[in-house]
């Protein structure tokens, strides 16, 4: 039996694309080949390779000035690989803090150069909002600004993004790529591990402006220099081959369901349900402020937190799973990316009301 997954990732993905990927895993379009098994550099994988591509830059409405890579190292990883392709001859960049991961990007960029907290959203009740522009204090002409525009584990997502002029905006998109129409000539770079909403774990895609390919430090590995995987279109060494398949899948499924503007408003509506539940109860609390709710990860707190194995025992027992929050703030989490249908957040509102009556 499927279980409803709220997975923060490796998440939730598409039945059919699970489906389509096992009826291919042995012989994929007649070749006699599994993905797992093909020459990168083969004419099969390599139909694959571009199709994604194509299918991608057509979602996000790719403008022609930035270049799609298909990297690995995941969001981490970019956390180095970024301040090592931009800090080449200005060492010094801009971060706006909204939570774990955007910290983790602005810890990981001092090995490399001069990190500044140009704004912070952190309250006593921890990272609970998303601080305006008018807030940003940045320092005097930084390499880039760096904001992580939706925190898996806080639950904070940004969508007001500002026009920065010269200064490039580089984001961290990871947990809402593909929810919702982005304006991508706003981004200098924009990057995201594909384990949460864009397929399995293994392919890191980047999105980089053409002009930011000049910039790299001495000792930024080959591999890993943007312009090197520009000009080798992400084959200068193997790239995660099946990852970038199961993408393309999820790619070609995105566009079946009408793209990102149907996606966006199918995300709203499981969003709405969630936090209405929440906001309507004592039982449950969550501490964002409204106009920075994530639409795909949903923290929440039971007000007595002696309940929370039980809680989670029972979501067990009815097949909804992965609702523990992270361990560094605790409570619960539902991630409600793409792939979770809006069967399964129903189901979890509906118990999370049975749960609330039954202590009551």
């Amino acid at each position: 039996m499927r279980v409803f997954n709220f997975s923060a990732g490796p998440a939730a993905l598409p039945e059919e694309v699970l489906r389509q990927a096992a009826d291919e895993m042995l012989d994929w379009h007649g070749s006699g080949m599994s993905v797992m098994e093909m020459s990168h550099r083969g004419a099969d994988f390599m139909s694959i390779h571009q199709e994604a591509l194509v299918d991608l830059r057509e979602l996000l409405e790719v403008p022609a000035s930035h270049h799609i890579l298909f990297l690995q190292g995941g969001g981490i990883g970019e956390n180095a690989i970024v301040p090592m392709n931009l800090f080449g001859s200005k060492p010094r960049a801009d971060f706006v803090i909204t939570g774990s991961w955007s910290q983790k990007s602005y810890k990981e960029a001092q090995k490399y150069g001069t990190a500044h907290i140009a704004a912070s959203g952190k309250t006593e009740d921890g990272f609970t909002r998303a601080p305006a522009r008018a807030e940003w204090q940045l320092s005097e002409d930084p390499a880039y600004v760096h904001l992580c525009t939706n925190e898996t584990i806080n639950g904070v997502e940004t969508f007001d993004i500002p026009d920065l002029g010269d200064i490039p905006l580089v984001a961290d998109a990871s947990s809402h790529i593909l929810s919702r129409p982005m304006d991508i000539a706003k981004y200098g770079v924009l990057y995201a591990g594909a384990q949460k909403n864009i397929g399995i774990a293994g392919v890191t895609v980047v999105i980089v402006r053409e002009d930011m390919l000049d910039r790299a430090m001495a000792i930024c590995p080959s591999a890993f220099e943007w312009k090197t995987v520009a000009e080798n279109n992400s084959m200068f060494n193997t790239p995660p081959t099946y990852a970038i398949y199961i993408s393309g899948l999820v790619f070609k499924w995105l566009k079946r369901q009408g793209g990102l503007k149907a996606m966006e408003a199918r995300n709203m509506e499981k969003a709405k349900l969630l936090y209405d539940v929440i906001d309507s109860s004592g039982f449950y609390i969550n501490k964002v402020e409204r106009h920075a709710r994530s639409r795909m990860n949903v923290p929440f707190f039971l007000a007595d937190e002696s309940r929370n194995e039980d809680f989670l025992a029972g979501a067990k027992a009815r097949g909804l799973l992965q609702l523990k929050g992270h361990k560094s703030v605790g409570g619960m989490r539902a991630s409600i990316y793409n792939a979770v249908p809006l069967e399964g957040v129903k189901a979890l509102v509906e118990y999370m009301k049975e749960f609330e009556a039954r202590c009551a």
